[in-house]
Formats: C-alpha cells, sequence, structure tokens
C-alpha cells in the first residue's frame, strides 16, 4: 500500500481523493539491441546514427476523482490506460505533470505482482499484506477470511509458481480487498479466472463501494464497467478524449478505434 504518494496534499480539496494534472510519460527505446551494436554504435559518428526512439504513452492528463467514486478508464490496447493507472499507484513517475493522491493505495496492476514464486501461498500472504502496509498482527486477524475469500485453501503451503493464473488471481484479490485501502486500482484483473470467482469479486467490490471506497478500474468488459463505474475516461492514443458517463465513453471509444 502506497500511502499518501502525494506531494502536497493541501493541493487537494477535501472532497477529492486522486488529481491527475498534465500529466506527461514518455518511453525511450534505444536503437541498439546486443553488445556487437552498441560497439558498432561506438565507432560510428554521431552525424549517421539511428536516432533513440521515443514513445509518448501519455500526453497531457487531467482530471479528479472525488472520495468514494468508480472511475473506468477504457481505450484499445496500447492507448496508455495501464500506464496512467501505474502512475496513479506510484509505481512510475510522470515526466511531466504531477499525480496527487489522498489516503492508502493498493494496486492490483498485474496477476501475481508482489508474490514470490519460491515462496507459499501462506508465506505469501504475509509478504504481500505487508507490501500493502498491513502489519503482521492484520494480517493475522485477516488470514482466515483471506484464505476463505480466496478459495484455495488446500493449496496455501503449496508453492506460488505452481499456481495457475487464476488461483494467483484468487489470492492477490483477497489480499488486496482485505488490505481496506482507501483507493483501488484494478488493472484487467477480473478477466482472468472462472465466472463464479469474477463475480464474487465483483459481488465484493460493490460492498467495498458501498462503504466509501474510491475505485479505478481498467476494463475490455463493457458490462463490467457499467454495472461498477459512476463515470469513464477514455484515453485513445495517449490522449485524454472524453470524461463522463460510461453509455457515452464507449460510444466515443467505438468512434475512435
Amino acid at each position: 500500500m502506497v500511502e499518501d504518494i502525494s506531494q502536497s496534499r493541501a493541493q487537494l480539496p477535501q472532497d477529492v481523493s486522486i488529481r491527475v494534472s498534465e500529466v506527461s510519460k514518455r518511453f525511450h527505446f534505444r536503437a541498439n539491441h546486443s553488445i556487437k551494436e552498441a560497439i558498432v554504435k561506438a565507432f560510428t559518428p554521431k552525424s549517421r546514427r539511428r536516432p533513440d526512439e521515443t514513445f509518448t504513452a501519455l500526453d497531457r492528463i487531467n482530471f479528479d476523482i472525488k472520495r468514494g467514486e468508480t472511475v473506468g478508464l477504457i481505450g484499445v490496447n496500447g492507448s496508455g490506460k495501464s500506464t496512467l493507472l501505474k502512475l496513479m499507484s506510484g509505481v512510475m513517475q510522470p515526466d511531466e505533470g504531477e499525480v496527487y493522491v489522498r489516503g492508502s493505495v493498493a494496486g492490483l496492476i498485474e496477476v501475481g505482482a508482489g508474490f514470490s514464486p519460491d515462496l507459499t501461498g501462506r508465506e505469501n500472504v504475509y509478504l504481500n499484506g505487508a507490501i500493502l502496509g498491513m502489519s503482521k498482527e492484520e494480517i493475522d486477524a485477516r488470514y482466515d477470511d483471506i484464505v476463505a475469500f480466496s478459495e484455495i485453501e488446500s493449496f496455501m503451503d503449496t508453492e506460488v509458481k505452481f499456481y495457475s493464473s487464476g488461483m494467483f488471481l484468487r489470492l492477490a484479490f483477497s489480499v488486496a480487498v482485505h488490505s481496506d485501502p482507501d483507493i483501488f486500482l484494478i488493472d484487467e484483473i477480473l478477466a482472468v479466472g472462472d465466472e463464479a470467482f469474477q463475480h464474487k469479486c465483483i459481488t465484493r467490490l460493490r460492498e467495498q463501494q458501498k462503504r466509501g471506497q474510491t475505485m479505478v478500474i481498467v476494463s475490455h468488459s463493457e458490462d463490467q464497467i457499467k454495472s461498477l463505474a459512476d463515470r469513464c475516461i477514455v484515453i485513445s492514443k495517449s490522449h485524454q478524449i472524453f470524461d463522463g458517463k460510461p453509455d457515452e465513453a464507449f460510444a466515443v471509444m467505438r468512434a475512435n478505434m
């Protein structure tokens, strides 16, 4: 759990959980990919070298998310949604602009992230719980509930490298929701696993919503987004092109595919 990753919490109004202000993010891809190419580059005049490539993942993104609001981030693959979620989680930092977050954050951004493959499920509950900001005493108190929700009790003493992606999902989701963060970030995590467990996860998310938890969800499932989100932000080719009601957002996204 990233505790208060905002640089200046005072800049956020009391009812705002997340502010993304003029945020841009670029990635640099080096033209040389091997030792041989690196040597050739070193002996090549600068005027004849291939320039390193730069990809702009996000370009001047702006929005606020209010406390207790659920916002869907939608767009085609490669539009910048997951990068934006990682900036909000603190996993990445923007090249330009600022991301302000008020409160504790738990992210389900990649299945199995924060898990050690050589540790058992039981050991990973304590490891991942600690990463998410829970004390050992808190994990002890919630351990039985975490295991019961995951429905993989018989595998808790098995090394997680032997888990399927669905088992990873069950345990990762269970630990994250039981960490009880102020802000919950979810990236396509509900696309993994069986339908019954997906339904269970959505039911749990609705319970978290009723308790006032702020959520940001990335998903290609229109049904899931519409059933959970109050509003949607559409990202297209690194740009924010719409912010509003989910029905309108999906229409805009389809028109820009």
